[in-house]
């Protein structure tokens, strides 16, 4: 298991990682999902060893190792940006956490042909980084971190630079692989879509700090606040304050649409409701679903689907609606919100009640 406890890290006197406790298990996947400078890196950093946290202390099956050097830990990074041996060919690279550990030929040569093959590298085999094209570099440096069997893998962000099919089929099975080696995956990703994919843990970070932690569906279906729940929405996420007034909820002291069934027990008063985009349509999909009127500004289609922006009542949305739906600007028109996905958040940003299915 690896633990950070209280961990915290500071710089020039700014707080980069605010005090910090989460908890992997051996053989699980945990995803830190953020924007740019959430401290998603910095983090890593603080598990690895490469950073010493100011105050707090790190630990791997219960040992203390926080102050650790790196290169006495058994970890392997992947980055966004490739880490490849300039003057060894692919083999070589590798072949090189092997050849430190000691492993002898036969075994260096067919750990090195499985992780080729896997990660269709097997041509290039004889050729050096300059030779090859970025994803072949960045799948390089994915099969070296394969063969070290270590037991904490950190990966930050390592699929940026691939192509869409072979970053689809690693992200199907890379969880698989280091699931089966018992080693402790970490994974950073500024996409939600990504997170879901990937499935096990997600800690969610906002600003340097982590704001939820659990199974990935249940972090992205009952956000703990309003800030995790924008954070794990992609497009944004849709939200407007209004009043809950009985079984209302109002804007502006007009009626906007009734309280759904798992919010009626809330007491009235300011909240601010959110909901995702595909949980908004042009054509009345369930009888939970309220209609509402807004005003379009653009439509960007994307082939199966139209990403819509509206404008309602001053506030902008994103509606995600199935087929293609090139609609002219500045035209009025129904939309239908799912109410049975609406989620609720009080005047402190906090959750006031679950139970929405997102």
């Amino acid at each position: 298991m690896l633990e950070l406890r209280n961990a915290a890290k500071m710089v020039g006197g700014e707080y980069h990682i605010h005090a910090t406790s989460l908890a992997f298990e051996k053989g699980t996947l945990n995803v830190l999902l953020g924007p740019t400078l959430s401290g998603k890196t910095s983090l890593m950093r603080l598990m690895a060893g490469l950073d010493r946290p100011t105050s707090g202390s790190v630990h791997f099956d219960g040992a203390d190792v926080t102050g650790m050097a790196v290169q006495k830990r058994n970890v392997a990074m992947v980055y966004q940006q490739f880490i490849n041996y300039p003057a060894l060919t692919v083999y070589e690279n590798i072949a090189s956490p092997m050849r430190i550990a000691g492993k002898n030929v036969a075994t260096i040569d067919r750990e090195v042909r499985k992780a080729a093959d896997l990660l269709r590298l097997t041509p290039y085999l004889d050729r050096t980084p300059l030779n090859l094209s970025g994803g072949q570099q960045q799948r390089t440096a994915l099969a070296r971190a394969l063969v070290k069997n270590a037991s904490l893998v950190l990966m930050d962000e390592p699929l940026a630079n691939l192509d869409y099919k072979l970053r689809e089929e690693l992200r199907a099975e890379l969880p698989k692989i280091f699931a089966q080696s018992g080693a402790i995956f970490v994974y950073a990703t500024t996409e939600p879509s990504e997170a879901l994919l990937l499935g096990g843990n997600t800690a969610t970070l906002s600003e340097g700090r982590v704001t939820q932690f659990g199974p990935t569906i249940s972090v992205y279906r009952n956000p703990f606040d309003l800030v995790t729940a924008k954070t794990f929405a992609d497009p944004p996420l849709n939200f407007i304050d209004v009043v809950k007034a009985g079984g209302v909820f109002q804007r502006k002291d007009a009626t906007m649409l009734p309280v759904p069934a798992h919010l009626a027990a809330m007491a009235d008063g300011p909240v601010t409701i959110a909901f995702h985009p595909h949980h908004l349509g042009l054509s009345l999909q369930t009888p939970a679903a309220a209609r509402l009127q807004a005003r379009t500004q653009i439509s960007e289609i994307t082939g199966s689907e139209s990403f819509v922006h509206l404008d309602f009542d001053g506030v902008r949305w994103v509606m995600l609606a199935h087929g293609i739906h090139n609609i002219d600007p500045d035209t009025e028109v129904d939309v239908y919100l799912d109410t049975r996905h609406v989620m609720a958040f009080g005047t402190d940003g906090r959750a006031i009640a679950t139970g929405a299915k997102a």
